[in-house]
């Protein structure tokens, strides 16, 4: 049972939902520059339409997340909506999804290198401590406090998932909003499946303790 009922087809019943943020949506078909002459093919603009395409929503809601602005997430869609297509030619037909939703991770970590520097330090100190403690433990377990997160109005949860390591909120995006396995988001974030569900505990942890101290 998932713990933080974040995901955009769950039925539980809160005050607002957590998506993209109020009114925002990333489902249209991207600017691809010099697109003409950049595709060797017919078939590459075909298998990008076909793969990539349908996953712009989960990679723009990724890079809202990440990046926490709407302007610098299109950016970095735009940017790996072009990696994508330079690479599709190596994407074998089946799920492109935790492969695209790779792509716009790296592209949005290498935006905040160039642009936040200190953001990055913060989630590659993280991951050298996560990596030495990792505590899987059980993150979907469970406890009295789940009933704070299904009540919680979205305002209130946005804020509180927000305010989360770069590195525990994308797992929770990951795992909560977009339902990737355990296994997905250890391919798309490049950490072991145990420091996956140490983070989702943790990121969990911290947003119900917000929740909580609002609560009260």
């Amino acid at each position: 049972m998932t713990i933080v009922s974040l995901r955009r087809r769950d039925a539980v019943r809160t005050k607002g939902r957590l998506d993209d943020g109020p009114g925002e949506s990333f489902d249209q078909k991207p600017q691809i520059d010099g697109e003409n002459n950049m595709a060797p093919g017919q078939d590459d603009h075909a298998r990008f339409t076909r793969l990539v395409l349908p996953h712009l929503g989960d990679a723009y809601s990724l890079a809202r997340w990440i990046t926490g602005n709407r302007a610098d997430a299109e950016d970095v869609v735009q940017d790996a909506c072009l990696r994508a297509f330079r690479a599709i030619g190596s994407l074998a037909d089946g799920s492109a999804r935790p492969w695209v939703l790779t792509i716009v991770r790296n592209t949005a970590y290498t935006w905040l290198r160039k642009n936040r520097p200190s953001a990055v330090l913060v989630v590659e100190d993280l991951e050298d401590v996560e990596a030495a403690n990792a505590d899987p433990g059980d993150p979907d377990s469970e406890t009295p406090e789940t009933a704070l997160i299904a009540k919680a109005d979205a305002a209130c949860l946005q804020a509180a998932v927000m305010a989360l390591p770069t590195a525990y909120r994308e797992t929770m995006i990951l795992r909560d909003v977009q339902g990737l396995s355990y296994r997905e988001i250890a391919e798309v974030t490049g950490v072991p499946i145990g420091t996956v569900m140490s983070r989702l505990a943790r990121g969990r942890n911290r947003v119900i303790k917000s929740i909580g101290r609002n609560e009260s």
